[in-house]
């Protein structure tokens, strides 16, 4: 259990988002869609600018699921679709070998639905590959609450660890002086954290005296060795 005493960081470990599409998202009833795909988008943003290797996967996409979200390949325009047939990414020889090629037993996961894509994956991907799964529970959907909760209690006792995308992105942010993520860890939490980032800028009008309104691009906030979270 060692090895999940670790806390994630950005150099431990690697990203896969599993069947982020429309056709599986219509099916999901745990989550409201909408937040769901937030939370997607968040997590995906926070893994760019962490420079987390990132793997996203499709199953079907022309003959019943559709194209993965435009918002996430947005962030990762450069990315391979990894495409199957297989409900389950760990039968896919190439999803196996861009896990392997990442070198990183730490897998950080989203994906649709929970007690099938998610499930299997985790499972394989423990047992068969001796990887560590990190579920992120609030960017992940199954297609009924129990569906979703049953499917992650299996997955914990199976030794899965979950997580939110939230608490993802603030682990590996881990220190408010870590000025080379601060803004962009900033701009995320401002436009994905709701109502902590609806503080934000609270705190960055009217305790730090920033101004209402900035150009695009332009940094505004204290320095972030003087944030206290």
């Amino acid at each position: 259990m060692s090895n999940y005493q670790q806390v994630l960081t950005p150099k431990n470990c690697q990203m896969i988002f599993i069947d982020q599409q429309p056709q599986m998202a219509f099916g999901v009833q745990s989550i409201d869609r909408q937040v769901l795909k937030n939370n997607v988008v968040g997590l995906a943003k926070a893994a760019k600018a962490f420079n987390v290797p990132t793997t996203i996967t499709t199953v079907e996409t022309t003959s019943f699921s559709g194209h993965t979200y435009p918002e996430l390949l947005a962030v990762f325009p450069e990315n391979k679709i990894l495409e199957r047939t297989s409900m389950n990414s760990w039968d896919d020889q190439n999803v196996r070998d861009a896990l392997a090629a990442n070198g990183r037993k730490k897998v950080v996961v989203s994906g649709l639905w929970t007690e099938v894509c998610n499930t299997t994956f985790a499972l394989c991907a423990m047992l068969e590959g001796g990887y560590e799964i990190y579920m992120v529970a609030d960017a992940s959907g199954g297609t009924s609450s129990d569906a979703h909760k049953y499917a992650m209690d299996r997955m914990v006792q199976a030794g899965c660890v979950p997580v939110t995308w939230q608490q993802v992105l603030l682990e590996w942010q881990r220190d408010w002086a870590h000025r080379d993520t601060y803004d962009a860890v900033m701009a995320i939490v401002k436009e994905h954290s709701g109502a902590y980032g609806m503080g934000v800028d609270y705190a960055y009008t009217m305790v730090h005296g920033a101004p209402e309104r900035v150009s695009h691009g332009e940094r505004i906030g204290p320095n972030p060795a003087k944030v206290v979270n």
